[in-house]
């Protein structure tokens, strides 16, 4: 008699068909289906969205990102709605290609979209890339659900990846698959792994952002394979859960302008101790 297999449904926002074909490798787990959340971010005026973003992007940045809108330019906001609409499509053929249960959802929180969750009858749910799910929608499987959290919890929980370890002179930076719980990035912990943080400045100098877009681009491998992974130990009822003590660390956020600010010092400080390090090369 064959096993009954772990039948999972994936939450995402795009960009999971790597996650999606190393999954269907696993001959013990069944995919009950994708959802894909095509809300990106949450509806706001526009006097909050002027608002949030003098305070994240600072007054310039502002000024320039709502003008290029008024008369008919591509803001950096727009480029990256762009390619995330881009991911989703190509996630849509992908699934069409493989035979793959898909759902196309306005909101994973709507009734609709809670109703054919509970339809799929799945036994976990896999979050990959969204924003924050509520309890009424990642308890709805009947094992819950997991997350990918790049950051080692609990000491880093929330985020930006990256960011804040940079900014606190981490020298690695951790990833964490855990089971999701009703506050961000605390339920119990099943794999974690760290990724050495070293900050170029040969190549980089003071772009740290191009730094984290490349560093965030390397994390994607090992990120999906550990999902799998943790995918694969459920299924053979193998895992091992272990807690979080969350008086431990803190949970970090999207950092302000004075913060981005902060971090461009840090690094200039940084920069001039690397220099007196770094030996002189003879030419000839």
């Amino acid at each position: 008699m064959n096993e009954k297999k772990l039948k999972i449904i994936i939450l995402t926002h795009g960009g999971a068909n790597r996650l999606l074909e190393l999954i269907s490798a696993l001959e013990t787990v069944e995919i009950g289906g994708v959802f894909l959340e095509t809300k990106i971010a949450p509806e706001r005026s526009f006097k909050e969205k002027i608002t949030r973003s003098i305070r994240y992007d600072g007054y310039w940045t502002t000024a320039k990102k709502f003008t290029a809108k008024f008369v008919g330019g591509e803001t950096d906001g727009a480029a990256d709605v762009k390619t995330i609409k881009e991911k989703q499509n190509d996630l849509e053929n992908y699934t069409a290609e493989k035979n793959i249960p898909f759902f196309k959802v306005k909101d994973f929180h709507d009734a609709e979209t809670i109703d054919l969750i509970k339809n799929v009858n799945a036994d976990l749910g896999v979050l990959y890339g969204t924003n924050i799910i509520k309890e009424t929608v990642f308890s709805i499987p009947s094992l819950g659900s997991i997350n990918l959290h790049q950051g080692f919890a609990p000491i880093y929980r929330g985020g930006p990846t990256v960011f804040w370890e940079l900014f606190n002179g981490e020298k690695s930076v951790g990833i964490t698959i855990h089971f999701v719980a009703a506050k961000v990035d605390t339920g119990d912990i099943i794999l974690q792994k760290t990724v050495p943080l070293d900050y170029d400045f040969s190549r980089y100098d003071l772009d740290w952002e191009s730094f984290l877009k490349d560093f965030r681009f390397g994390l994607k491998e090992p990120s999906v394979e550990m999902i799998t992974e943790a995918v694969g130990l459920i299924a053979e009822g193998k895992e091992q859960r272990i807690k979080q003590d969350i008086t431990l660390g803190k949970r970090y956020r999207l950092p302000t302008k004075s913060e981005k600010n902060a971090l461009l010092s840090v690094l200039k400080q940084r920069r001039k101790s690397w220099k007196t390090k770094t030996p002189i090369v003879n030419s000839k």
